[in-house]
């Protein structure tokens, strides 16, 4: 079983996820990551290589992130201690540093028992698959074991989040004068650093989920909690509310009637001023194949392309990055904005939102409405053949039949799970009655065709 999922190394701390492990990853990227040019370089100068290292404030991150300085520095590297910020701050801060690379100790919006491992190249950019299964590969291999002066340090990272705050705040079109923001933290990473940078941006702010104790991070709260958000919204009389996941590379928001607003959503409205400002590269948005159905309908009306990718926030960067557009991310919340960010940033994502509110004086709920969100039933068929759902004549033939009938008022997916022998059918249509009925029809031909 691979090591690497599609974001680093996760799973329950001091089960999957030890301390050893930590360890032993740290060294292996040591390996890894000390034979590039740039690399090679700074050693044939005397120099030792240079590392970030940072976590969420979940409990275990104490442990697992002593872990991995103990590895690189005993490795030769030497280690500058950002503490707790969020996973974007990380990334932006190897690149600020010019560091050889970067670790975050984070299990993003997973619960508290549970952490993980995100390792950043230099730039901060994320590991493609083929370095991440040479550090596996290594972990069982020779680790460097400097002796005497040639051990690394370990250092605090003293400036590491006024850094990233005057980064995020050069990074704004308008200031946020006049508008009150209602914050959820998540009781993570972000809840040091959020409620400063909104303030500083000229936003009257008010905080939730911003008293982490360890145990309490995306308990109830944060991006995939928005009840809280909203209400505090509408009870405040609050312009926006802004949620941040567990390491804030998410951003959803809440409008001033306490209604969601998703990813998709935001996309489009950044989208939008984007391309008015001539900033979004070959009017070009990134998304991924579950993005909504009215997310392409509104770019289309706006002359802007939608470039499909597979689900995952890596697999949209690689597109951006390959191609050098301006502006993607998913459905959940993960907004990649590559002028000033080279991951999902949740705090630039929320900034610009509110930012386009303040520049051209309208409501989120008035910016939100250029897209229409086609209602989207997912529906998962467990313990079938899913290796044949591509290529099954009667799965085939069910799925033409149904996008027939939708023409061009809906849209169909069927996908194959990563890790199970499941099958998920996605349909979005005009109305959600249509939608149900149209997943639960081939659900049914998936499961009595491919059943195991």
């Amino acid at each position: 079983m691979a090591l690497f999922g599609t974001d680093g190394v996760r799973g329950l701390a001091n089960g999957i996820l030890t301390a050893d492990l930590a360890l032993s990853l740290a060294q292996a990227t040591a390996v890894v990551l000390g034979q590039g040019r740039t690399a090679e370089a700074r050693k044939a100068e005397g120099k030792r290589l240079t590392a970030v290292v940072a976590r969420d404030p979940r409990v275990s991150g104490e442990f697992l992130a002593a872990a991995v300085s103990a590895g690189l520095a005993s490795s030769g590297v030497d280690v500058l201690d950002a503490g707790v910020i969020p996973t974007p701050a990380l990334a932006f801060l190897v690149a600020d540093r010019d560091a050889d690379f970067g670790v975050m100790v984070s299990a993003s919006h997973n619960p508290a028992p549970d952490n993980g491992i995100k390792i950043f190249a230099r730039g901060g950019v994320k590991l493609p698959d083929v370095v991440e299964q040479r550090i596996e590969s290594a972990m069982s291999g020779e680790k460097l074991l400097p002796t005497g002066a040639s051990v690394g340090r370990i250092q605090r990272f003293s400036d590491a989040e006024d850094r990233y705050v005057v980064h995020l705040l050069g990074s704004l079109p308008h200031r946020l004068d006049g508008l009150h923001v209602v914050l959820d933290c998540a009781n993570g990473a972000a809840a040091g650093v959020s409620p400063e940078t909104f303030r500083d941006a000229g936003a009257e702010v008010t905080v939730i989920g911003a008293d982490p104790d360890g145990m309490n991070i995306n308990d109830g709260v944060g991006s995939t909690h928005l009840d809280q958000l909203a209400e505090a919204v509408v009870r405040l009389g609050a312009d926006v509310g802004i949620a941040h996941d567990g390491d804030a590379d998410r951003c959803l928001a809440v409008d001033a009637a306490g209604n969601a607003i998703d990813g998709d959503q935001i996309m489009a409205i950044l989208a939008i001023a984007m391309k008015d400002r001539g900033h979004l590269t070959d009017d070009t948005l990134v998304a991924t194949v579950m993005s909504n159905l009215g997310l392409h309908v509104a770019m289309r009306e706006h002359g802007i392309t939608v470039r499909q990718t597979a689900v995952g926030d890596r697999y949209v960067l690689e597109d951006m990055n390959a191609n050098g557009y301006a502006l993607g991310g998913e459905q959940s919340g993960h907004v990649i904005m590559s002028e000033f960010a080279t991951t999902g940033d949740g705090l630039l994502t929320g900034l610009h939102l509110v930012a386009e509110m303040a520049r051209q004086k309208k409501t989120l709920a008035e910016l939100a409405s250029v897209m229409t969100v086609y209602p989207q039933v997912l529906t998962n068929v467990p313990g079938v053949d899913k290796d044949r759902v591509a290529d099954d004549d009667g799965v085939q033939d069910a799925v033409r039949t149904v996008e027939q009938a939708l023409g061009d008022t809906g849209r169909v997916l069927l996908r194959k799970s990563g890790t199970e022998p499941l099958v998920r059918v996605m349909v979005e249509a005009a109305d959600a009655e249509s939608a149900q009925s149209y997943a639960q029809q081939l659900a049914d031909v998936v499961k009595e065709r491919l059943a195991l």
